[in-house]
């Protein structure tokens, strides 16, 4: 049985960044621990009538009886809890000898101008993951800070691994099925919700009317979604606005390999793996300086210091001269260097192996 369990409820949801971290995690801690020949780390995972993913030995699909008998818990050591909205099996009374590693991507809750009451209900739920846990991984330094700010860790070591990049295939031949464009377009990716603020957008439309701007993300909140076909229609630039929803892999990477430039304003982001997905392909990004999008981004990406119209079309006609003018794409390329799986899977493996000593 694996020493190290990694509980990965929540890849019920195929197209979320949370599905792309728990594969990417497994995948790469995994051959470190095949290197030392010690035993692999299972995925806990959803269910399989709702499972996207082969079946592999390491894979351990959840069932109904585990809610009353888990044998796998018998041999871990480590139990990693990847989300701060998730869950923690493991008892400390009935599992006293099973150390919690528990990640925490954000606390954006804090920075979505939510009430103060959902902002407490949130955090509550968080601390009392933290409470359960031995050892916490922040993904970048702005969640640390606002963990160390809002949270109570006591004395619960808190480290920060970054995330890695997702490599997109450089050769993309296929067309995509979704929507191909007939003229250069701008490309954001993202849950279509308010947080992502994709409809400050919208103004670029007016200005460069020889473009079109792709939206691929589910449509999280459909009455936004809405208010933004409604702000391009009041613009007349509805016509070359396009609201995608979830795509395939395939179609994203084409979209990325083929976009004039990305543009991500959300307002709040624990990391933002998207915008690093742009930058492997050199294209110039426009982001906000909100919550880690800085961190991530570097000098190599352009920020919007605010969101009038004014400003956002400033912003990016000036990004893309200096873009245009210099030899940015490959300090853009160069910057994702920064970011990868394989040594993230490195220190999270050094950490477990940390709390099995």
């Amino acid at each position: 049985m694996s020493r190290i369990i990694l509980d990965c409820h929540l890849m019920k949801y195929s197209h979320s960044g949370l599905y792309q971290y728990c594969q990417q995690l497994g995948n790469h801690i995994n051959p470190l621990l095949r290197a030392e020949k010690q035993p692999l780390m299972q995925l806990y995972l959803p269910p399989r009538r709702t499972l996207k993913l082969d079946a592999e030995p390491h894979h351990l699909p959840e069932e109904r009886w585990h809610k009353l008998f888990r044998p796998f818990l018998k041999d871990c050591r480590v139990w990693h809890a990847p989300f701060q909205s998730g869950r923690i099996l493991p008892s400390k009374k009935r599992y006293p000898n099973i150390k919690v590693v528990l990640t925490i991507h954000d606390l954006n809750v804090l920075h979505e101008g939510k009430s103060e009451a959902l902002q407490q209900k949130s955090l509550a739920h968080t601390q009392s993951l933290i409470d359960r846990s031995d050892a916490i991984v922040c993904i970048s330094n702005f969640t640390k800070s606002d963990v160390l700010t809002h949270c109570d860790v006591g004395n619960t070591p808190v480290h920060v691994i970054y995330n890695g990049l997702n490599k997109v295939p450089a050769q993309v031949e296929k067309q995509p099925v979704s929507y191909k464009p007939d003229r250069e377009f701008l490309l954001g990716i993202g849950y279509q919700n308010r947080k992502k603020n994709f409809h400050v957008l919208l103004p670029l439309l007016q200005s460069q009317p020889d473009l079109e701007l792709l939206l691929v993300g589910h449509h999280d909140d459909p009455v936004y979604v809405d208010q933004m076909r409604q702000i391009a229609q009041r613009m007349g630039v509805d016509q070359r606005l396009h609201l995608l929803g979830a795509v395939s892999e395939a179609d994203k990477a084409w979209y990325l390999k083929h976009c004039k430039a990305f543009l991500h304003p959300s307002l709040a982001e624990g990391f933002g793996l998207p915008v690093l997905e742009a930058m492997q392909f050199g294209k110039p990004v426009f982001l906000s300086m909100a919550t880690s999008l800085p961190e991530v981004g570097g000098d190599a990406a352009f920020y919007f210091p605010s969101y009038e119209a004014e400003v956002v079309q400033g912003v990016f006609e000036e990004g893309m001269k200096i873009y245009k003018s210099t030899s940015r794409a490959e300090a853009i390329v160069q910057n994702t260097s920064r970011f990868s799986w394989e040594e993230s899977a490195r220190q999270y493996l050094t950490l477990y192996q940390s709390l099995m000593s």
